[in-house]
């Protein structure tokens, strides 16, 4: 049987708006949209939903998270993961959750109709229809979309694909947060970075970035008490694998995939500098009074790794300067409208 109704849930409204894009024109459905896992569970629980569209990484309530209480609530709607998280364990668990299929972020129409054809959610090829009403949402009805909610998914995909990377590096699994993207003057960002110092001392590992006129610095930021744990993970307690070395292997792991990602999607090519050690052993305190003079104000986006199974966490800080963001909105212009 043909489905009637879809619901896309995702946080961003940008990857909501991408999905109603990339669905089959000829796809007979009403589409509603959720913002977070609570609202879609609220829907669903109305009888108003044969088909979901679901994002993993959400705050407050996370895909994985929607899918444990569709089991335990004996619920009944079809779910189609579309998730930034590519690492083979993230696609593991979702179909071991119940997730019918896993489609990787930003969804390629084609593979979107592949997908649905494959599970017999689309009618017989030859068939038509037009779409029952005009989905709740409409494209042409969505408020505008600002460069931060856009620069964010960007970002959320980035993020995706360099936790992947670590993670089969590692044979690990990597928990990936909601990444933050704002605007702040040198000083707000001294406040936004506090949170994360925790009382410990730092070690950041800073690179540079330039392409297309696009530049900034990416810093791999440690607390020293997870930088021994860091290096035992990636080398065993061998002698001869330093802390230092630690830290540049997996800046050029992490910053390099991250960075990989973004240009792709901006349609740019980042030269990169050597990477250095950065005010090792100082305080945020100090990081900050070292850099001012270079930050300024700054795009700042801050992603919070973590290692499950680890007690291992570090944080990457994308820093990209205020001439920039002009630039990037530009690139991304056409996402917008």
């Amino acid at each position: 049987m043909t489905p009637s109704s879809l619901l896309i849930c995702d946080d961003s409204a940008m990857a909501r708006k991408q999905l109603c894009r990339a669905l089959p024109a000829d796809w007979p459905v009403s589409v509603t949209q959720a913002a977070s896992g609570v609202q879609a569970l609220a829907i669903i629980r109305r009888g108003q939903t044969d088909v979901m569209l679901l994002d993993l990484t959400m705050p407050d309530m996370s895909g994985y998270q929607v899918l444990e209480a569709l089991q335990a609530q004996k619920l009944s709607c079809k779910v189609i993961v579309v998730s930034a998280d590519v690492q083979e364990q993230a696609v593991q668990r979702v179909l071991e959750l119940g997730a019918l299929a896993f489609v990787q972020k930003p969804a390629d129409p084609d593979q979107l109709k592949n997908t649905l054809h494959r599970l017999g959610l689309l009618p017989p090829v030859g068939a038509t229809g037009l779409l029952s009403s005009p989905p709740a949402g409409d494209l042409d009805e969505l408020p505008g979309i600002g460069f931060t909610d856009v620069f964010r998914e960007v970002i959320n995909v980035a993020m995706g694909r360099a936790g992947a990377l670590l993670a089969r590096v590692l044979d690990v699994f990597v928990q990936l947060p909601v990444p933050n993207v704002s605007i702040f003057e040198v000083g707000e960002l001294h406040m936004a970075l506090t949170d994360a110092q925790r009382g410990d001392a730092l070690t950041a590992v800073c690179q540079g970035f330039i392409g297309g006129g696009i530049a900034g610095e990416a810093l791999l930021i440690f607390h020293d008490t997870e930088v021994g744990d860091m290096s035992r993970l990636m080398h065993g307690n061998s002698p001869d694998y330093s802390d230092m070395e630690m830290l540049m292997d997996l800046s050029s792991v992490l910053i390099g995939a991250c960075l990989g990602s973004i240009a792709e999607q901006v349609d740019v090519h980042f030269s990169q500098s050597h990477p250095v050690v950065l005010g090792e052993h100082a305080s945020i305190d100090e990081l900050i009074r070292l850099n001012r003079p270079r930050w300024k104000s700054t795009l700042a986006v801050e992603i919070s790794y973590s290692i499950e199974g680890h007690n291992i966490h570090f944080d990457l800080l994308l820093l990209f300067t205020e001439d920039s963001v002009a630039l990037l909105s530009r690139k991304l212009e056409y996402l917008m409208n």
